[in-house]
């Protein structure tokens, strides 16, 4: 068996850790093309259903995922391998191999995972591409799971500022889920990695995402939430990464915001509360020039002055959103006037119309 196929077939073993393969690999004489050697399959802590498939390999499967990584350029990284990241390998239960595409190299370095929910304000949204900006300026990849929502900004934001970022796949790297982030995945392919320890053609299930969320939190130096309810899965993350050793970071949010529920429960269980991204840089100890310190974000459209009018505007919707009605009443401007001005806001970047009519204040 070549070298490739057998990275191939150890890639297929089902429920193999890398605390599994290491001594496995030893025992076949620490070449993964001998791994078929009587002594490997008969090394007592082999998973059952690892040990049948290497007495009996499905070839076909085989075939067809060295055929997708010929055509994709996929590596096979094995957790013996020197470029296996060296914080995941430090994980109880962490995966035996990963698929990636992209930047092995990415996968060493310092990570910040960002992740929250796939239904997120449009405040939490602008607050996670912000921050997501600003780790990537100070040197970190950030890591997150291509989902919807938060996940998606936190990409777009690191990408944004020129910095690396990594994406965590519950499914096999051939199907981008959802498929609308197609495009996003190719752009964090040519700016980071895309990684997965399921092999092509594995559907996105819902058990592979828990499992997803633990390469997403081993790879970091600590995990920030943006915004989660209390039932997220944002919180598999956050609960993984304690048992993993690394840091929780969580922003709060409004008492009334369902999507912030779970940040405060994290913050009561022990997560570190976070009004600004150089908190948490603070808390993993990681030192910044000081021009990076002292920069200030701009506007994503216009960052002039505003006018009185505005502000008072900006003052009267304050942190919690509001229809025109109650803006009106809160201002005693016109309703045509409060309409015209929160149309200029919504295109300078300042607020977002959201369901019902209301808007909302984007920091």
């Amino acid at each position: 068996m070549d070298e490739i196929r057998a990275r191939a077939l150890i890639a297929r073993l089902p429920g193999l850790t890398a605390e599994q393969l290491r001594p496995l690999i030893a025992a076949a004489g620490g070449e993964p093309a001998a791994i078929l050697t009587r002594r490997a399959l008969d090394a007592p802590d082999l998973p059952p259903a690892a040990r049948a498939f290497l007495a009996s390999p499905d070839e076909t499967a085989l075939d067809a995922d060295l055929a997708w990584v010929r055509v994709s350029g996929a590596r096979i990284v094995l957790c013996t391998d020197p470029e296996y990241p060296p914080l995941l390998a430090e994980s109880s239960g962490a995966p035996a191999s990963l698929y990636v595409l992209g930047s092995v190299p990415a996968l060493a370095s310092p990570q910040l995972a960002m992740v929250g929910s796939r239904s997120p304000t449009e405040a939490g949204r602008a607050t996670a591409r912000d921050f997501a900006a600003y780790f990537a300026r100070c040197g970190l990849t950030v890591t997150s799971g291509l989902a919807l929502g938060i996940d998606a900004a936190s990409h777009e934001g690191a990408l944004a500022a020129g910095g690396l970022t990594v994406a965590v796949f519950g499914t096999g790297l051939d199907r981008v889920y959802p498929a609308e982030h197609a495009p996003l995945a190719a752009r964090v392919r040519e700016h980071g990695a895309l990684v997965s320890e399921f092999p092509p053609r594995s559907a996105p299930l819902a058990q592979h995402f828990p499992r997803r969320n633990r390469i997403i939190s081993g790879l970091s130096l600590g995990t920030l939430i943006v915004e989660a309810a209390r039932k997220s899965g944002s919180l598999i993350t956050a609960r993984l990464a304690v048992e993993q050793g690394r840091e929780v970071f969580a922003i709060p949010g409004s008492i009334h915001s369902p999507v912030s529920r779970g940040c405060h429960q994290l913050i009561r269980e022990g997560a570190k509360l976070v009004e600004e991204a150089a908190d948490v840089l603070t808390e993993l100890r990681i030192s910044l020039p000081k021009e990076t310190l002292t920069a200030q974000r701009s506007l994503p459209l216009g960052d002039g002055e505003l006018d009185k009018e505005y502000e008072m505007l900006l003052d009267a919707l304050g942190f919690e959103p509001a229809t025109i009605d109650v803006l009106v009443a809160r201002t005693r401007l016109g309703v045509e006037s409060v309409a015209s001005m929160l149309l200029i806001l919504e295109l300078k970047g300042r607020v977002a119309a959201l369901p019902g009519g209301r808007y909302g204040r984007i920091p």
